[in-house]
């Protein structure tokens, strides 16, 4: 089974833990989902699999975050939402392997799921 990262190729965390792969010599699937953006139905698994709730999911520092959410209490589906619809708001790199799910963050967690 491939091993899938969530990759934006101008995120350093997200190079490093593909390299991490890459030496692990897994086969690797790259989604670039800045690009490939994950459905709403995609990320609520993503999440499923990574324990979290969509806030914690959220890269705060953003200008876009700053500018139209910050301060803002959202369901749940409207974090998802606006995550679908601004996926510069996706932290990352998440990697996937075997129904299991890592935020690269530090790049050495993706090990515990490898």
């Amino acid at each position: 089974m491939k091993t899938k990262i969530y990759h934006n190729p101008r995120c350093s965390k997200s190079r490093e833990t593909l390299t991490l792969l890459k030496e692990a010599k897994e086969d690797i699937e790259i989604v670039e989902y800045l690009n490939d953006i994950p459905s709403k139905t995609e990320l609520k698994a993503i999440l499923k699999q990574l324990g979290l709730k969509p806030e914690q999911l959220l890269r705060k520092g953003e200008a876009i975050f700053k500018a139209q959410f910050k301060g803002k209490t959202l369901s749940d589906e409207a974090w998802i939402e606006a995550m679908v619809a601004n996926p510069k708001l996706i932290e990352r790199p998440i990697v996937i392997k075997n129904g299991k799910a890592a935020l690269g963050r530090p790049p050495s967690r993706v090990f515990d799921i490898l």
